[in-house]
């Protein structure tokens, strides 16, 4: 029972620093290279102990870490939802304890790497890759503040997001940190369990960590090179977004409706005095229900008529048959007539947000964001169809998961294009972050990414991750951008997440193969 003994407090330090210096690599800090090293402290702890002491730990790395990304959730719910702010920070900490329970159990699998060293540089990163996969679809998934986002700034190292989607690029951070990790041992004369690190293994994997980061770098060198020559030889667009920097208390309030629209219209008609090809509005724009409400559809209807361009805009809609109504999160195309075209149904929903999961077995659960009522979900991978392009909508929350803008690249999207509505987020790192996870998107797709946000941060990201023309926050704004429509599928789009499989694979197989033999009798 010696895995049972207290943790003393200078491995609990080691456990937060690493927390710590894992958060202060995301926006608005942005320390990335903190990503590279971020895990050593924990290792440290690691190094002599059992596995129950290793989930501990691991726990301790992720609460910290979780509760320091993730703090805005508590202010979202506690101003959006209406609940006492003792039960937002519940809910806070609940969501922090489930995602720290990956990284309890990426500590847990570390320590039963006890054979030997050799190995560590390799299985390690698999796990990560194995359970980051894991958290980005268990329970509709929540890909959020994985390591390899960290580095969505650093464009030469995210341009292998187009074969491996952002986990290659986690893989590639934990072996760095896991060979100076060794390197650290060696030089200091100290065991990882039971092993000794000899200097053969120490120097071999540092040689190989170089080499990797050395092909990674030239392969996104060359690749934004040969981006850049197929942006240069693309047909283009000339599309503007709209902020109208509407604040969330009033957005619903029926007395705000008319100036609201009028604002929207307004900036639109400044926006079209660039002659934009398309206008593009953010989430649920419109504070009312197109089509139902006659009075303000026709208003919106005679605006575009006179900017005389095509529009996307984010508006709520229902739908009632046989006395149900459905409710929807939608993104409808309007043409330059001003005619209400196709409509895009947003298909990820936010659990608790915008519908309650399990219902049935949680009836004294409601919504978190009070709504008009639980929304009913689209068609993933669903484009509209403008012109000779096809838009894939993307409406908030929809563009942190990959698998949507690679069903809509399969289906001919040729622009992506994310109407979101940040407000509910504040001042708080929130909209850097989301924004952060959409470079993601257009570097695995190799789409032009257009992103229109009601109080910011809008604009646009180029096929290679350049964040483009973006605007402030809580401020009104009109942006504008020739964007390039590729229509070169990538290797990502066309295999998806067939690394994050062999890795979850290799990850099952390796702790299988574990518990086998700590079953098998000894003697």
């Amino acid at each position: 029972m010696a895995d049972r003994r207290p943790i003393d407090r200078s491995k609990l330090f080691l456990a937060l620093v690493s927390g710590m210096a894992l958060t202060a690599a995301f926006p608005r800090t942005g320390l990335f290279f903190l990503a590279g090293v971020a895990y050593i402290p924990l290792l440290l702890a690691l190094r002599d102990v059992g596995a129950w002491a290793g989930f501990r730990l691991g726990m301790v790395t992720g609460l910290t870490h979780a509760l320091s990304l993730l703090y805005w959730i508590a202010h979202t719910i506690t101003t959006y939802g209406q609940v006492p702010m003792a039960v937002a920070v519940s809910i806070l900490a609940l969501l922090a304890a489930y995602i720290a329970l990956y990284t309890a159990a990426w500590a847990t699998l570390a320590v039963h790497a006890r054979q030997s060293p050799i190995l560590m540089p390799v299985l390690l990163p698999t796990f990560l890759v194995a359970l980051e996969f894991m958290r980005g679809h268990l329970l509709t998934g929540f890909p959020w503040g994985f390591l390899g986002h960290s580095q969505y700034a650093f464009r030469p190292l995210i341009q292998m997001a187009d074969m491996t989607g952002v986990y290659g690029i986690s893989f590639v951070l934990m072996m760095i940190n896991v060979v100076l990790f060794l390197i650290v041992l060696w030089r200091s004369g100290k065991r990882w369990q039971e092993s000794p690190v000899s200097r053969k293994i120490a120097l071999t994997w540092g040689g190989v960590a170089m080499g990797v980061v050395v092909t990674v770098l030239v392969y996104g060198q060359m690749r934004m090179v040969q981006i850049e020559k197929r942006v240069a030889t693309a047909p283009s667009v000339n599309v503007a977004v709209v902020q109208g920097n509407i604040p969330q208390a009033v957005k619903w309030d029926p007395a705000f409706q008319i100036s609201t629209t009028k604002k929207y219209i307004q900036l639109s008609l400044q926006a079209a005095k660039g002659q934009p090809d398309l206008v593009v509005w953010p989430e649920t724009a419109t504070p009312f229900h197109m089509h139902h409400n006659k009075v303000l559809t026709g208003m919106v209807s005679r605006g575009v008529q006179k900017a005389g361009t095509p529009f996307v805009i984010g508006s709520p809609y229902f739908t009632r048959q046989d006395n149900q109504v459905n409710y929807y999160n939608s993104a409808f195309l309007v043409g330059p007539d001003g005619s209400i075209g196709q409509r895009y149904d947003k298909a990820h929903l936010v659990p608790f947000g915008e519908y309650v999961p399990l219902r049935r077995w949680l009836p004294f659960v409601g919504k978190l964001v009070a709504q008009v009522g639980d929304f009913v979900a689209g068609t993933p991978g669903q484009v509209l169809t403008w012109q000779d392009r096809r838009l894939a909508p993307l409406i908030c929350y929809e563009a942190i998961f990959p698998a949507l803008t690679r069903a809509a690249a399969l289906n001919g999207a040729d622009l992506l294009v994310n109407l979101t509505n940040d407000a509910w987020y504040g001042r708080s790192s929130a909209p850097y972050q989301h924004l952060s996870l959409c470079v993601f998107r257009a570097v695995e797709s190799r789409r032009s990414f257009i992103r229109a946000a009601n109080t910011g941060i809008s604009g646009f990201i180029d096929p290679a991750g350049r964040i483009e023309n973006p605007t402030g926050l809580f401020v009104e704004a009109v942006a504008s951008q020739q964007v390039p429509a590729l229509t070169h599928q990538s290797l990502y789009t066309r295999i998806g997440d067939v690394f994050a499989w062999l890795c979850l694979a290799a990850a099952a197989i390796t702790t299988g193969a574990r518990i086998l033999r700590s079953r098998r009798p000894r003697g």
